[in-house]
């Protein structure tokens, strides 16, 4: 298992059946109507080196492979999903497209696009993790639902080759009550009660709190997750301290979530036994894309490559 990979299974195995429409569009963006740098190239077979210039985890695989798929081209990693790419060589070639020379510069863009910013999530929440296990957390580093509206489910990916929890997907996953939402229903027992009303028993309930006395409200009246938002360091493991020795520890216990502002500067000062989740969206909004081109292979390298094999046998 390479590190920053779940545990468990390969993470395209969690792609919904619909995603590959996502990338039908993708292409529809990027080329509307006539193809005029195509019309130049033409359509004889071509071969295209993917190197990395920059260090990071490779992460996008999926969708890399997928948008030459639907271009009619193939793909042949030279790596692993979830490997470091980078490191050794300024340009290291990770792998080989091949395809009529106008689909692979149809692709080239998009396709690096996608696996730019899919890896940099990865390789951000690698680091962060490796941060906080370094510092002694044993417990989950979450991303958040702060994603870019279309490109969600390329980004909570990113975050599950980098090794960590995407949080919940969208709105549907789970009942997460906010300030909003407690003003409006008046009270944290009368909106901890509604929603276990609308959701019944499958669907988690987790309840932003300000203070302790608003997480002890909320696990009384049924919450399964407190969220114990913007503490100082000092207040946050004072508070979790308290909640835990007073609702429990076990495997049936609420858990404690830490969130609100945090990121590799200052993380470490919140870590402690009594968290079970800290989220943060520094690991997925505003993170460094890894450096990635695709680099058709001349003619005359290529014809030259194969008389040279040929001179061989």
């Amino acid at each position: 298992m390479k590190q920053g990979a779940p545990a468990l299974g390969n993470p395209a195995d969690l792609l919904p059946p619909s995603w590959a429409s996502i990338i039908t569009a993708w292409l529809a963006e990027d080329t509307p109507s006539f193809d005029y740098g195509g019309f130049v190239v033409g359509s004889a077979p071509a071969e295209a080196r993917l190197l990395a210039k920059s260090a990071g985890v490779l992460a996008g695989v999926p969708f890399f492979d997928e948008i030459f798929n639907q271009l009619g081209c193939t793909v042949e990693w030279q790596v692993t999903e979830g490997e470091q790419v980078g490191v050794k060589e300024k340009k290291q070639c990770i792998a080989i497209v091949r395809g009529p020379t106008r689909n692979l510069l149809l692709g080239e863009r998009v396709a690096l696009n996608v696996l730019a910013r899919c890896s940099g999530i990865a390789t951000k929440s690698q680091s962060l993790k490796t941060l906080l296990e370094n510092a002694g957390y044993s417990g989950i580093l979450a991303g958040t639902r702060k994603t870019t509206p279309g490109f969600r489910i390329v980004e909570k990916y990113g975050m599950i080759v980098g090794g960590c929890d995407p949080h919940r997907q969208d709105l549907s996953t789970m009942t997460m009550l906010k300030d909003n939402h407690i003003w409006a229903c008046g009270s944290i027992p009368n909106a901890v009660t509604a929603a276990r009303a609308a959701g019944g028993f499958a669907i988690k309930v987790e309840v932003e709190c300000q203070t302790v006395t608003e997480a002890h409200a909320a696990i009384n009246a049924g919450a399964d997750v407190v969220m114990l938002d913007n503490f100082s360091p000092g207040e946050l493991k004072e508070a979790a301290k308290i909640i835990k020795d007073q609702h429990g520890r076990g495997v049936r216990a609420p858990l404690v979530e830490v969130s609100g502002g945090l990121t590799e500067k200052n993380v470490e000062a919140y870590v402690c036994p009594d968290i079970d989740i800290i989220s943060t969206s520094s690991i997925h909004q505003g993170v460094g894309h890894v450096d990635f081109s695709l680099k058709v292979v001349p003619k005359n390298v290529k014809a030259e490559a194969q008389q040279g094999e040929s001179a061989q046998v």
